[in-house]
């Protein structure tokens, strides 16, 4: 999971920007989400054990978010 607060007034143009961004290999699932406080949030499904190397999406530029960007994994138990 794969989280970033844009800028005040920026959350369309960071959605943007998520929506341009390529991983190294495609998950099998890919939802981008957005929230108040311009929030972009991004989550990924992928076949793979729980700590194997994943391709990241990347920080967007400092200009474009308010922080750097959060990241989270979790694996699914049902």
């Amino acid at each position: 999971m794969w989280e970033a607060r844009a800028v005040p007034g920026r959350g369309e143009e960071l959605l943007a920007w998520v929506r341009r961004q390529e991983l190294a290999s495609e998950p099998l699932r890919r939802e981008i989400l957005r929230a108040p406080q311009d929030r972009v949030l991004v989550i990924t499904w992928w076949d793979a054990p729980y700590d194997a190397e994943l391709p990241e999406l990347p920080e967007p530029g400092g200009e474009l978010v308010t922080r750097t960007v959060h990241r989270w994994r979790f694996e699914s138990v049902s």
